[in-house]
This record gives C-alpha cells, structure tokens and sequence, in this order.
C-alpha cells in the first residue's frame, strides 16, 4: 500500500472509531509503518476529524520530520514497532476496556477472559501494564517484554493498545478486545462458562496470531 493510500486508510478507521464513540475528544492515537519511517496522528488532534496531508511523519528512528507535531504517546506506539514485526498500532480510551482496566482485580497477567473464540483468535492473551503518566517514556520498558508474546496490553487506568500486521487488523483487533471487555462487565459475578484450554490451544494453533 502507498504512502498516500496508509494516509487516507489512517483518516478512515480515526473517523470510523470516532464517530462510533470508541474515543472521544482528542483521546486515542493511531501509527503505521510506511517506507523510510512511520506516519502518526498528531499530538491533540481529534480521531473524527483528521487530514491526511498534516499527519505526522517520522523517520526509521522516530525523529519529527514533516505534517503536524506526533501524539505525545509515540514511546508506546515504538515499544511495540521494536518488539514486535506490527505494521499498526492503535491505542483508544474506549469505554469498556479502560473500565476493566481500572478495576483493582482485573487479573494483571490476564485481563480479557477468553469467553468467545473471536478475542483469542484477534487479540489473543492481555496483560495489564502498570500506570504511568500518558505520554511518558517510563512506560517502553514496562511493555518491552511482554511484546514478543503479546499483540496487545491494558494500560492500567488508562486503555488498551493493539498492534497487528496490518492497520485493518489492528482496528478489528481493538474492537474485538473492547467487545470482550464489555461482555466481562456484563457477565461478572455470574457463572461464565470459559473456553477450555483445549479451544484456547487450538484456536491458538489454528490461526497462529503470535
């Protein structure tokens, strides 16, 4: 895909998740990988409300080179570009996953109950990373090991971020792990009936998403 076709593709999905109320304000930020660098949404823009000509440019090392100034959250978005072979990432305040992500018991290592094949085949395991203030570089060494074994991770009162090879699939991935943190919400304190280990291998397996 050419650089201009990323940029409108970029436009496209922050409108989509915008206007579908998966982040609100100038909350959330996407990245790609383009020839030579990397494109950014700029530093408190509005996903609903984006232009493709002032996206932010970025060289191979992450420098600042050309359109608006990034998104503040770049050490997160590069944590995952060089942990990871991702060709997106997205990071949103989406409602249900930044509410299991501020509650006290969400398990750390495990935030999203495999209860539909759908969240393990897209996103897979969730750890939770532990809070640091959003834009700040403390937070790169924190995920720099999960991210061999890990798509995606909570950030501890603050949201989920997803990376995939493609930025179509880290939109359906982000949406997917939203969804299930909505039906988390919905169904704790009931008898959930969980995915066996078995399905969860298999499905592993099958579709190989790590």
């Amino acid at each position: 895909m050419s650089e201009d076709a990323i940029r409108e593709n970029i436009v496209r999905w922050g409108k989509s998740l915008f206007d579908r109320g998966l982040t609100a304000g100038s909350s959330g930020n996407i990245s790609a990988r383009v020839d030579g660098g990397y494109l950014a949404t700029p530093t408190n823009s509005c996903l609903g409300f984006l232009d493709p000509a002032r996206l932010s440019r970025l060289d191979a090392a992450g420098n600042h080179v050309s359109g608006d100034p990034p998104t503040k959250e770049l050490p997160l978005h590069f944590a995952f570009y060089e942990g990871r072979k991702c060709g997106a990432v997205v990071h949103l305040h989406s409602t249900y996953a930044t509410a299991l992500s501020c509650l006290s018991d969400t398990d750390p290592a495990d935030a999203i109950t495999p209860i539909t094949p759908y969240v393990v085949m897209r996103v897979g395991r969730v750890p939770v990373v532990r809070y640091t203030r959003p834009g700040s570089a403390e937070i790169r060494p924190l995920i720099a090991p999960l991210i061999p074994d890990h798509s995606a991770v909570l950030l501890e009162n603050h949201g989920p971020i997803v990376s995939a090879a493609t930025l179509d699939g880290a939109v359906y991935a982000i949406e997917e792990l939203e969804e299930a943190a909505k039906l988390a919400l919905l169904l704790r304190d009931l008898p959930v009936r969980r995915l066996p280990q078995s399905a969860v291998d298999d499905l592993n397996a099958t579709f190989k998403l790590r």
